[in-house]
């Protein structure tokens, strides 16, 4: 099943009725599959963007330390805005971490520019790969992301088999909506349950760090209407590094996540590391462990498709 007709499957899966048994267990003996693994050396890549406690290397060692105990047997890494002269050589270096038995990286998600002329025969060079599952982009200004460039060349993604990363400040996520609309045939994934500041969250009362990133109701309204298009899928990912530094319970964020389950459905909501970049607030098995607080009360079946059978099937990483 490719990526195409599992987003058809799980379509049809979403208005069916669950038959499964709640449980309210939290089940640590799921296997993960890390759908969004940073790695970088930066004797190797130039890495602007990099603030402590990023601004060092972050390597296979340090990544199967991270996940020790937790149970993760599968990763996709995923590019980490390397200057465009390096992503050639990043793209390189990825495909040889996933042909590497030896470590749990099996897929991965490179970089590119939808609006460069050459972005067509640059992915043809990768067609047919057993690795390399997509590209992120990230938009300059909100009018690229509905750019006919950007249009053709996304759309050349999926007929190609490739997925794009959806990686959007809440702001910016009507045009996305857009973007969808007009690439009915590509696989679409959310990032970081389109990028939500958990502070707009915060019930009231609670002590908060600063002011909220954008409005909460615009945010919800949103993903309400994102996950009405068939051809997406949201990873359950990185909204703890928004408040860096600043205690995050499972109550802070379940409304977040709760609210991109619900509306996804459980067929179409995949777990994200987003490690090492959780490091500005909590640990990557510190974060496993407060989404599976989140989601305890949720069908064992469906926690399982959380952590794992979705992106197995999405990937086609069996």
């Amino acid at each position: 099943m490719d990526r195409r007709d599992f987003l058809k499957s799980t379509a049809l899966a979403a208005i069916a009725p669950s038959l499964c048994i709640p449980s309210c267990k939290i089940n640590a003996a799921i296997p993960i599959v890390d759908t969004h693994q940073h790695l970088w050396d930066l004797d190797k890549f130039k890495l602007t963007w990099v603030k402590p406690p990023l601004d060092k290397n972050y390597l296979m060692d340090d990544y199967l330390e991270a996940i020790e105990g937790q149970n993760v047997v599968k990763a996709i890494y995923m590019e980490v805005a390397v200057p465009p002269r390096q992503r050639k050589e990043e793209a390189e270096w990825a495909i040889d971490l996933c042909k590497d038995p030896d470590n749990p990286t099996v897929a991965a998600v490179i970089a590119t520019d939808p609006k460069d002329d050459g972005f067509a025969s640059y992915m043809q060079t990768f067609e047919g790969s057993p690795y390399l599952k997509g590209i992120r982009h990230f938009f300059n200004h909100i009018s690229e992301i509905i750019d006919q460039r950007v249009t053709d060349n996304i759309r050349l993604l999926g007929e190609m088999g490739f997925s794009f990363d959806l990686a959007l400040p809440p702001r910016w996520l009507n045009s996305g909506i857009k973007l969808i609309d007009k690439c009915p045939g590509t696989p679409f994934i959310l990032n970081h349950c389109g990028n939500a500041d958990p502070v707009a969250f915060f019930p009231a009362g609670r002590e908060v760090p600063r002011k909220p990133e954008h409005d909460r109701d615009k945010w919800i309204r949103e993903i309400e209407m994102l996950a009405q298009r068939p051809n997406i899928v949201c990873k359950i990912s990185g909204i703890v590094s928004h408040v860096p530094d600043h205690p995050l319970s499972a109550n802070d964020l379940a409304p977040i996540i709760n609210h991109c389950i619900d509306n996804f459905g459980p067929d179409r909501v995949m777990f994200a590391g987003d490690w090492p970049v959780c490091l500005r607030n909590m640990s990557l098995a510190g974060w496993i462990d407060t989404l599976r607080e989140v989601v305890a009360e949720r069908p064992m079946e469906e926690q399982r498709k959380l952590f794992h059978d979705n992106a197995d099937i999405f990937y086609g990483l069996s």
